[in-house]
């Protein structure tokens, strides 16, 4: 009876630290309006607010995996939850443009140690079908935090002010960092060091990665600094004895199919949570706080089904339940690229929004569970940081392609149509990567 109780512990503090996370990626959105005429940015500077977020999360992903790997999950975990917890004070207090920019970046290097090293706690603690089960719960609240954010920050910013929103981080990392202590067990080291070339290359290789796609001076030099440097951290990893992403995770095809599924999955997914609430606003009329609301038959639906997940996997198997998953995904996303202002809300939102909610609801546990499929213990960081990346450059990627075509078009309703259709896209050819990938290699695995 002990064993069950500590283990739920262990899962709550795995999923309310994810949560964190969550919240504070989307809360940015709701948010923006409102720093911009307390902190008086332009909009430049303002997106640079978002920016160095994406860059040091971008950039630390990999690193905090490893770290974790190496020095202990716990450890580096409480490290990760002080930095978060410092650096949301350090937002909410900003009262400048330098001080909120700064404290964002430092803040996302926290986000980039507790990323990864969740998961990898997951995986060390949880065996067979509570691992399922456990893994169904976090591929869940991937989905539900996004929503669910949107919700809670137009709360915030329409009722409270936007520094809520960071400082409630505080006390939830100061709880999570005080039941780490109580409920998670010292694990060991591994002998070695970090491997400082592969460190730096890849740090910044990431930071140039992302930086052009979201920078707005010298795109093109960055992208090419970007090849250079993870050309560089590849040669690297294939040489050296204690790789911080051992390049046997991409030996197995289930991960690789996990991995650029993943990639495509939530390129399409966060331009769809970006743009669909700004049609709404600007197409029927609804303030931030309805349109966060207006998420509500995606989000209870995707609770629902991805409760289900471990049941369903045990039926249809884990590369079964991936294609499913995607497969409504696409069909929900085709359907609302058809959306009209005289179809209205529910028909041309909500009933769609329902299709993907079930899709995202049974997409989620089974991309997460197969990109760390087959893996050994000394590498779950690694893996969960390999993981942990695809679902943040994807998503940085493929907004940044939806929102390029959104602009092309000659109104906003034909903006959307165009940019939710290219989504649909990234999902069919996330739907090949699990029929051709995933459901192969996991076969070959059995």
């Amino acid at each position: 009876m002990q064993q069950h109780k500590r283990f739920d512990w262990i899962l709550l503090v795995i999923l309310f630290s994810y949560f964190m996370i969550l919240l504070d990626n989307s809360i940015i959105f709701t948010g923006t309006v409102k720093i911009a005429q307390d902190l008086h940015l332009n909009q430049s500077t303002l997106s640079w607010v978002s920016s160095a977020y994406s860059l040091t999360f971008g950039g630390f992903l990999l690193v905090g995996g490893r770290a974790g790997d190496l020095f202990g999950r716990r450890r580096v975990f409480q490290i990760g939850l002080i930095i978060f917890g410092l650096g949301s004070f350090l937002v909410g207090a900003a009262n400048s443009a330098a001080v909120i920019i700064a404290a964002r970046a430092f803040q996302r290097i926290g986000s980039a140690i507790l990323a990864p090293t969740t998961l990898a706690i997951l995986m060390d603690t949880y065996t067979g079908s509570k691992r399922v089960r456990a893994i169904g719960y976090y591929g869940a609240m991937a989905g539900i935090g996004a929503s669910v954010s949107l919700v809670i920050g137009g709360v915030f910013a329409s009722l409270l002010t936007w520094r809520v929103g960071f400082f409630i981080n505080v006390p939830i990392a100061a709880w999570m960092f005080y039941l780490s202590i109580r409920h998670l067990r010292k694990d060991p080291t591994q002998a070695g060091k970090l491997d400082w070339i592969g460190t730096f290359t890849s740090l910044f290789g990431m930071i140039a990665l992302v930086y052009s796609i979201v920078g707005s001076v010298g795109q093109l030099y960055t992208l090419i600094a970007a090849i250079v440097l993870l050309g560089i951290f590849i040669a690297q990893e294939a040489h050296t004895g204690q790789p911080i992403m051992p390049l046997r995770l991409f030996a197995d095809r289930q991960r690789v199919g996990a991995y650029l599924g993943r990639f495509l999955y939530m390129g399409a997914m966060l331009g769809f949570w970006f743009i669909t609430p700004q049609l709404m606003q600007s197409q029927l009329g609804f303030t931030p706080l309805m349109a966060g609301i207006a998420f509500f038959p995606l989000t209870i639906v995707n609770f629902v089904v991805a409760l289900q997940v471990a049941r369903l996997t045990e039926k249809l198997g884990n590369g079964g339940l991936l294609i499913i998953g995607i497969f409504l995904t696409f069909a929900g996303m085709f359907w609302i690229s058809r959306f009209a202002p005289a179809t209205g809300y529910w028909l041309g939102i909500a009933l769609p929004m329902v299709v993907i909610g079930v899709g995202q609801g049974l997409a989620l546990s089974p991309f997460t569970a197969a990109g760390v499929a087959n893996t050994l213990g000394a590498d779950a960081g690694a893996a969960s940081g390999v993981v942990n990346v695809m679902h943040q450059i994807g998503g940085s990627i493929g907004l940044s392609i939806l929102v390029a075509v959104e602009g092309l078009a000659r109104d906003a309703v034909t903006g959307f149509q165009h940019a939710i259709l290219t989504g649909s896209a990234l999902l069919f050819l996330a739907l090949l990567a699990a029929i051709f990938l995933v459901l192969p290699g996991e076969r070959r695995a059995h």
